[in-house]
């Protein structure tokens, strides 16, 4: 079984006094179900699953449920017999986006407390904001992502004296001798390929094959965008298309969402397509960066400016899309090949996965640096520049960022395929792998 951090979050809330229900949002295929059926059944005596997507493809049961009487009717025709105590008996309300009622129904659930509830579901940041009644002070809501670089690594045999050991290193910054180096690195570059998807992960343990792994990566990236133009007839076009950009965007020189392409039309700006943006951050299958040109702590009262980049929510599906079955491109370093669409996605996905909210810092003069991040330790932001290449020190704009005395920059990351760790002023330059720590 693939360990996954999250595990420990759902186990502590199960476990706790609190009467919130806990509500697991996240991208389909990244593993929500399993995580929370393997707890589940480990603490509880008696665990009931519903899937309301299956329900509402079959019975229907619980289309037209809006009381409590009623939803304890529905169930108990299904699993009656699993009915009993609160401290032994778990509900699991799984795909609770097919009937966005239910979500309503959850705070009358809560103050019941009858039984123990658990609910997932994906789409829930757009199913929410769809919802007349939000039960926000009866739902702890957390989202899930697919594995991260530290969840691949256990995946891959390492434990967590391994890993702790690691994140010494890293809080020290010291770098790793070179095998060590080059086992994290062969490592990292694997994890570029396969990614964090569940199903790709294990098939790669399973097989170690590339083609396998590709084959569940082009049906997950198939089904997202299906998915995506099955929310709105009249926006299906639109955020389909802007799905479908993200690798193309990605490899032009800004990498930002260009609004004029999305349809091909003149004067179109960004709010004109502020929905299909929503879904595809709302429905976890990108990740939004979003561009700040006067980087004040806190980011999030410095935003402002129309300005957007969209990542694929998983590296690997991006690098099957760019390389398809030719690994080479990844494991051997080409000089030819620029990473650096790759390098920004993997960091972007980990910092977001960490609970990052990402900014960029974008200046029509001044140009831009990749990504900022809050530090509520020095109470200032945190530029990061990811390099792909060996050119690792030339970064004029970040030389200029953090030399800007307005900006009150304490400290300043460069990550690189670069071995050892060194400082250069306020930047501090470090191997990439080490973006598992931040």
């Amino acid at each position: 079984m693939l360990y996954r951090k999250i595990e420990k979050v759902i186990e502590e809330h199960l476990k706790s006094d609190s009467k919130k229900i806990l509500l697991v949002d996240g991208a389909r295929q990244v593993g929500k179900t399993y995580i929370i059926r393997h707890v589940g059944q480990k603490l509880f005596e008696n665990f009931i699953e519903i899937n309301m997507v299956e329900d509402s493809l079959g019975d229907r049961l619980f289309e037209n449920t809006r009381t409590i009487e009623d939803f304890y009717l529905q169930v108990s025709m299904l699993f009656g017999s699993k009915m009993k105590q609160k401290e032994n008996t778990l509900i699991f309300i799984d795909e609770i986006q097919a009937y966005p009622h239910l979500l309503t129904l959850l705070k009358f659930l809560s103050q019941d407390d009858k039984f123990t509830y658990i609910a997932s579901g994906s789409l829930l940041g757009v199913t929410l904001s769809q919802t007349t009644s939000i039960p926000m002070g009866s739902i702890r809501k957390i989202r899930m992502f697919p594995l991260d670089f530290e969840e691949f690594l256990y995946a891959n045999g390492m434990n967590e004296i391994v890993i702790s050991s690691l994140q010494k290193k890293f809080e020290r910054l010291e770098a790793l001798d070179e095998p060590m180096h080059n086992k994290m690195m062969d490592l990292f570059r694997k994890y570029l390929l396969v990614g964090g998807l569940p199903d790709a992960v294990n098939s790669y343990l399973a097989e170690k094959n590339i083609q396998s792994v590709r084959e569940i990566q082009k049906e997950i990236h198939d089904y997202y965008a299906a998915d995506a133009s099955k929310y709105d007839e009249a926006n299906k076009l639109k955020i389909r298309r802007v799905y479908d950009l993200i690798p193309s965007n990605m490899e032009n020189k800004k990498k930002r969402v260009v609004a004029q392409s999305i349809e091909n039309k003149k004067g179109k700006t960004f709010n004109d397509y502020c929905d299909e943006f929503e879904y595809l951050i709302g429905a976890g299958i990108a990740l939004n960066v979003q561009a700040i040109s006067n980087p004040a702590f806190p980011l999030i009262e410095s935003t402002g400016k129309n300005l957007l980049k969209l990542y694929l929510n998983d590296v690997g599906i991006l690098t099957g899309i760019l390389y398809g079955n030719n690994i080479r491109a990844i494991l051997d370093d080409e000089r030819s090949i620029n990473l650096g669409s790759v390098y920004e996605t993997v960091v972007a996905s980990e910092l977001i996965a960490h609970g990052h909210t990402l900014f960029y810092y974008d200046n029509r003069n001044k140009g831009e640096v990749d990504y900022l991040i809050d530090d509520y330790d020095s109470l200032s932001a945190v530029p990061i520049e990811v390099k792909s290449g060996k050119d690792y020190t030339v970064h004029s704009v970040l030389n200029n960022f953090v030399q800007n005395e307005d900006y009150h920059i304490k400290k300043a990351f460069v990550v690189s395929n670069e071995r050892t760790v060194s400082q250069k002023g306020k930047i501090t330059y470090i191997p990439i792998y080490y973006v598992m720590f931040f």
